[in-house]
Formats: structure tokens, C-alpha cells, sequence
């Protein structure tokens, strides 16, 4: 469990996370909330089950990864978890949606729909996230640091029976 928490002082890490969890988050309260001009809970499990034929637990998990998740990532809570997530949905969406309209997004409104140049970019930086942690002020941070502690320091039940194999 330590290694999953672990994360180094980094502004690295600060920045990826509140970035993507910012962005992430912006995208998941248009599915859940309805929020930034979007169809909300309903109508996104609508459209992901009836319209793109998608299993509702695949389509329900794809809402909460976005919204919850990335609250949760704001925080540097589950980071290498919610990164990793984040890894399945975009490549679950370029597969599913966006290769066919090629790289690009859809700038000059001439394609069919958009490509997956965001869904790239977004497992880039989720995969960097995966390597360092959550970096500086992760909540993941101070799991870990709780976590080292009580590994490091042995119980005290153990600790009197060293002391006294030691002493024969």
C-alpha cells in the first residue's frame, strides 16, 4: 500500500494533477451535473447506452471516474488509481469514438466529429502521474508518510521480544 501512496515534494506532480483534475473535472460535471452545457446523469447514461450501446456499468463508471475522480485528484487522493482510470476512459473514448476522425480535433468544423489529440494528451500526463505521485500537498502524501510509520516502527510487543533475544 505504501508504494501506491507514495509520492515525492514535487511541483511536478502539483501542477499535472490540479491541471488534469481541473480540466477532467470540467468534463464530469457536464456528465453528472449537467453543468458547462451538458446532458447530466441521465441524459449522458442516455447517450452511452442507447445511442453508443455501452454496458450502464461502463457508462456509469465513465461519469464517476470523471466527476468524482478528479475531485479526488484535485486533492492528490488515489492519484496513481484515478490516473490509471483516466488511461482507460481516453483510450476507451479514441477507440470507441475518435480514431476514425484522425488526430486532430474538429477546429474548422469539417469533420465528421473530433480526433483524439486531447484523449493523448490526457493519458500523457495521467501516465506521468502514475510514475511521480501526486506530488507537492497530495493527500496521497500523507497516507503514505502514516503508512512508513507504522512499518517503520515495529509494535511494541515486538519490539520487547527483540530487546530480549538480544540480551541472551
Amino acid at each position: 500500500m505504501y508504494s501506491f501512496f507514495k509520492t515525492d515534494d514535487s511541483w511536478a506532480g502539483l501542477i499535472l494533477r490540479v491541471v488534469l483534475g481541473g480540466v477532467i473535472f470540467a468534463h464530469g460535471a457536464q456528465k453528472l451535473l449537467g453543468w458547462y452545457g451538458g446532458s447530466g446523469f441521465e441524459g449522458t447514461m442516455g447517450f452511452f447506452t442507447q445511442k453508443m450501446g455501452l454496458p450502464w456499468l461502463i457508462a456509469f463508471l465513465v461519469i464517476i471516474g470523471e466527476s468524482i475522480g478528479s475531485l479526488g485528484l484535485l486533492a492528490g487522493l488515489f492519484t496513481r488509481f484515478t490516473a490509471a482510470s483516466f488511461i482507460v476512459i481516453m483510450a476507451g473514448a479514441i477507440m470507441t469514438v475518435h480514431l476514425p476522425q484522425g488526430f486532430f480535433m474538429n477546429w474548422f468544423g469539417q469533420q465528421a466529429g473530433e480526433g483524439f489529440e486531447y484523449h493523448l494528451l490526457v493519458i500523457g500526463m495521467s501516465l506521468a502521474l502514475l510514475v511521480v505521485g501526486g506530488g507537492k500537498w497530495a493527500l496521497d502524501g500523507v497516507i503514505a508518510r502514516w503508512l512508513g510509520e507504522r512499518t517503520a516502527s515495529p509494535a511494541p510487543k515486538a519490539r520487547e521480544a527483540s530487546f530480549a533475544l538480544r540480551m541472551f
